[in-house]
């Protein structure tokens, strides 16, 4: 979740204190993060890639044959909570820039080998094949599951409330085809779980990635299941490797 998971990766799960079970892997408040650059990452259209710009052959051979959408989330840094996601298409063998916007990560950055409440989101090429939230269905192509049990818990700060108004899961370490607050996690607990793309509140995230309520809004609206949606995420040194 927010202020605070292709499938190898790993999440974080937060307690929600009154709640029996955990929400997923997006902490609560927490250490703000650092000022946000929001570099642009992406060539200009008329460069028209043919992979996806700034991932390298390791993770560029994990991106599913049959993708033909990749959100991708570059971290300004291996420490940093500040990040950009691209969203691209792919036409024919060309992979087009869609849309970017600022976003974050988690607080303390990113790791290779996640675990539960590290505070890094996980490195890596995770498909996209659930959404829901704590608000109605805005439209999504993705499943959508509209459930008061994901929305932020009113105990932590104000500015977190609207976290997970809408949220897409990463699929790390969790069952696809399920709500994203499922909490099955196939690869233990010790590796964490419910990392999702979701709306952000201005600073790092538990292990999430967080984007704008329009962002959200219109991947929502934008990623298809028949496009085979995938997340390819990172700093921009373990993308490039």
């Amino acid at each position: 979740m927010r202020g605070a998971g292709a499938r190898p990766a790993v999440v974080t799960t937060t307690l929600l204190g009154a709640l029996l079970t955990p929400l997923g892997g997006c902490g609560g408040p927490g250490s703000a993060g650092t000022g946000n650059t929001h570099a642009k990452v992406a060539g200009k259209p008329a460069d028209r890639p043919t992979r996806i710009p700034g991932v390298g052959d390791r993770l560029q051979r994990r991106v599913p044959a049959a993708s033909r959408q990749v959100v991708a989330v570059y971290g300004d840094g291996k420490d940093s909570p500040d990040a950009t996601v691209e969203l691209y298409a792919k036409r024919g063998s060309v992979w087009d820039r869609v849309r970017g916007w600022p976003a974050y990560n988690g607080k303390k950055g990113w790791t290779t080998d996640h675990s539960e409440g590290d505070r890094h989101s996980p490195v890596g090429v995770f498909t996209l094949s659930d959404a829901g939230g704590a608000l109605p269905d805005p439209g999504a192509r993705l499943p959508y599951k509209t459930s008061a049990a994901i929305a932020a818990p009113r105990w932590w700060p104000r500015t977190y409330w609207h976290d997970f108004d809408h949220v897409i899961a990463i699929d790390y370490n969790r069952v696809t085809g399920t709500p994203p607050n499922n909490q099955t996690r196939p690869g233990g607990y010790g590796k964490g779980g419910g990392i999702w793309l979701h709306m952000d509140h201005g600073s790092g995230t538990s292990a999430c990635a967080s984007v704008s309520r329009s962002a959200m809004r219109y991947l929502l609206r934008t990623l298809d299941p028949d496009r085979r949606p995938v997340v390819v995420m990172g700093d921009r040194a373990n993308l490039r490797d």
